[in-house]
C-alpha cells in the first residue's frame, strides 16, 4: 500500500487541524492504520491508531481527548482530527498501515509509511 499524508501546516496553540492520508495499492480494509510523529530532535512517537474496521482506536496519553482519528474504507482514507494544539504537537506527522489485525502502538509493527507532513503550532 502507499501512503500519502497531507493537512500539515503551521497554526496557533489552541486552534485545530485536520491531517488526511490518502492510501492506493490493496483494499483499505486489510490494513490497521495510525499515526506517529518525529519532531525536531527528538525520537519518533506513536499517535493514533484505529483497526480495520475502525471499531478500535487507541491514542497515545499526550493527545487524548484532543485528537480523533477515523477512516473511510470506501474512500481508502484515514483523518486525525487534532484540536486545542499545543507547541510541543510540532512536529513531522507520519501516516502508517500495518496488515496486523489489533491496533499496535509500536512502530516496528508498521511495515508501510508515508512521507510526513509538517504541523508547526506557534505558541
Amino acid at each position: 500500500v502507499q501512503l500519502q499524508a497531507s493537512g500539515g501546516g503551521l497554526v496557533q496553540a489552541g486552534d485545530s487541524l485536520r491531517l488526511s492520508c490518502a492510501a492506493s495499492g490493496r483494499p483499505f480494509s486489510s490494513y490497521s492504520v495510525g499515526w506517529f510523529r518525529q519532531a525536531p530532535g527528538k525520537e519518533r512517537e506513536f499517535v493514533a491508531a484505529i483497526s480495520r474496521s475502525g471499531i478500535s482506536t487507541n491514542y497515545a496519553d499526550s493527545v487524548k481527548g484532543r485528537f480523533t482519528i477515523s477512516r473511510d474504507n470506501a474512500k481508502n482514507t484515514v483523518h486525525l482530527q487534532m484540536s486545542s494544539l499545543k507547541p510541543e504537537d510540532t512536529a513531522v506527522y507520519y501516516c502508517v498501515a500495518s496488515t496486523s489485525i489489533s491496533v499496535h502502538i509500536t512502530s516496528i509493527v508498521y511495515s508501510y509509511w508515508g512521507q510526513g507532513t509538517l504541523v508547526t503550532v506557534s505558541s
